[in-house]
């Protein structure tokens, strides 16, 4: 039986001493041309996975960076089918998550999950459906083909730490501090004692996001971690253009390669 693509992922790495480079696109930002052009330059540059955005109205967890380039994509008729359509054609070679809000994939209907994995998604992340809130749904996703990516804040205990574990696949997001997305100067200092702890609660991959914007940032957070995640910097690049982010993409692969 073959490994889930994102599993395979990170049991490749492991076996290289590498730390997985996870990134965050939004769907048709700047537009849907570059957006292709960014799936696919971005993976060439050394991202090991992708999460890619599906634009929503009222993106309560986002940063103004993040938020910007979801109205951006909205105002360009951005929709779940056409993220998807992205997706496919950019057919890169590295797993893709499908990076949501719950409101549109419910709005996508009840085979939205199939479809995505028809259109070459590995995983689904959904920002808004804490473990325990809804059972039958989050049961939808558990089920589907697509690995559930679970999100960890830094205050959660750590028995709900293993109770959200259980209930996700592929890896577990750390978010690495409180608030919204967004670059900052420093990491939080506590990020290696909840590290530590989420390490006891699960034997899934943890993979840090929140503020990663430095390839210092990527190379202090591969040292405890098995990856970062990256968003409104790159968000940010990509606005300049597909070669800005292209670029930005590659410095923070040699600062987390720094780490092997």
């Amino acid at each position: 039986m073959m490994s889930h693509p994102i599993a395979q992922r990170f049991a490749d790495l492991k076996t290289q001493n590498r730390r997985a480079l996870v990134c965050y696109l939004t769907a048709g930002h700047p537009d849907e041309e570059r957006s292709i052009e960014l799936l696919r330059g971005v993976a060439a540059a050394g991202a090991d996975v992708i999460e890619i955005g599906i634009p929503f109205s009222d993106p309560l967890a986002d940063g103004p960076v993040i938020q910007a380039s979801s109205q951006q994509a909205l105002a360009q008729g951005m929709t779940y089918d056409r993220a998807l359509a992205l997706i496919a054609r950019a057919a890169v070679d590295v797993p893709v998550i499908v990076f949501s809000y719950l409101n549109p994939l419910l709005a996508a209907g009840p085979d939205a999950l199939r479809r995505a994995a028809d259109a070459g998604a590995s995983g689904v992340l959904v920002t808004d459906l804490p473990v325990g809130a809804d059972p039958a749904r989050e049961a939808w996703f558990g089920e589907s083909d697509l690995a559930f990516i679970r999100l960890v804040a830094p205050t959660t205990p750590s028995d709900r730490m293993s109770e959200i574990a259980r209930h996700g696949s592929g890896f577990v997001y750390l978010i690495s501090r409180l608030g919204v997305t967004g670059a900052r100067a420093e990491l939080a200092p506590e990020l290696p004692a909840t590290i530590s702890r989420l390490r006891a609660a699960t034997t899934l991959p943890i993979c840090v996001g929140f503020g990663i914007s430095r390839p210092e940032h990527a190379a202090a957070v591969g040292r405890v971690a098995d990856g970062v995640v990256v968003g409104s910097a790159l968000v940010e690049a990509a606005g300049r253009g597909v070669e800005a982010a292209v670029t930005f993409t590659g410095t923070i692969r040699r600062g987390l390669d720094a780490t092997r």
